[in-house]
């Protein structure tokens, strides 16, 4: 009986338990990224390092440098937490970090194997490190990184109608949701990922792509005040989980792989290239639509805590 039960189990054990395996490799690849690298130096598997793109570097220590001299001279003339809150700096801070995990740390080198990887990546920096950043309030800390004589003019020029208009259309609710959609869309059409994935400039592209329209997009979540901006606030994060839901539920259960670029690379982590996509879809459908629930319900209950100023004089 033993030996036909070990039989049975060798058969057919494996198939069984495959879709558990994808939900749990899905849900440590979202949970931790560091354990889909950890052993990719075994044999058989491309060795993965730090990658160190001049510009990646130049920018992430412009960004981060300029803010922390920011933060120190702001709350050196204000009083420590004045002016820009611990939370926000410490916001950024992690915003920060997570940037440098996507961009810098072999999750990034991983990426150009893995589609599921390659998801970890553009989730990180969509709906984890975009939000963080944003909450810092960075324009102010920045702001403040200026020499003393150069922060009134260069406030007075960016709050000219010729920049000042743009910009609030851009952080507006419609265009902000707009043109993140359109980013997501048509990054993820097959002809253009696999041209990004063989072509580092286009590749570079759609990082900038991802990364600025979901900046312009949490700003215009995030940076709201009244009710009525709340509500448009709600909206905008209930739509956006259930259009990147689509796109996530149509990568994990499409019958065929969309991506011919990874046809072969997947082979060497013990996946083929459609298992591959389905953990990629699982990873954009479920980790970012937890993200993007738990946003709208913090705005639900401010939205819903909060009584008309009318009411609250009547009472008082």
């Amino acid at each position: 009986m033993r030996q036909d039960e070990r039989a049975r189990l060798a058969a057919g054990g494996t198939s069984e338990r495959r879709p558990r395996l994808r939900c749990a490799v899905a849900a440590l690849l979202a949970a931790c990224p560091a354990l889909a690298f950890a052993h990719a130096a075994e044999a058989g598997r491309p060795a993965l390092a730090w990658t160190f793109e001049p510009w990646v570097i130049a920018l992430l220590a412009l960004s981060g440098g300029a803010y922390a001299v920011g933060v120190a001279r702001l709350w050196s003339h204000a009083g420590a937490g004045r002016g820009l809150g611990a939370r926000a700096a410490a916001a950024f801070a992690c915003g920060w970090i997570v940037l440098v995990i996507a961009l810098v740390s072999p999750v990034d080198a991983l990426g150009g194997h893995l589609f599921a990887a390659h998801m970890v990546q553009h989730e990180l920096l969509m709906v984890v490190a975009a939000p963080l950043l944003v909450m810092g309030r960075p324009l102010a800390a920045w702001s403040w990184a200026l020499p003393a004589g150069w922060r009134a003019p260069t406030g007075r020029f960016f709050h000219r109608p010729a920049w000042r208009a743009p910009w609030l259309v851009l952080t507006g609710a419609l265009a902000a949701w707009l043109l993140h959609a359109l980013a997501l869309w048509l990054w993820h059409v097959p002809a253009w990922f696999d041209a990004a994935l063989a072509h580092p400039g286009m590749h570079t592209l759609q990082h900038l792509a991802f990364v600025v329209t979901a900046l312009l997009f949490w700003w215009s979540v995030l940076g709201v005040v009244t009710r009525q901006d709340r509500a448009i606030a709600l909206a905008s994060l209930f739509t956006t989980m259930l259009h990147t839901g689509a796109l996530g539920a149509l990568l994990a259960l499409a019958p065929l792989p969309w991506y011919s670029a990874y046809a072969e690379t997947t082979l060497a982590f013990g996946m083929t290239p459609l298992e591959d996509q389905q953990l990629g879809g699982l990873v954009m459908w479920v980790p970012a639509g937890v993200v993007y629930v738990g946003c709208a319900l913090v705005l639900a209950a401010q939205l819903l805590g909060r009584r008309p100023l009318a009411r609250r004089a009547g009472t008082a």
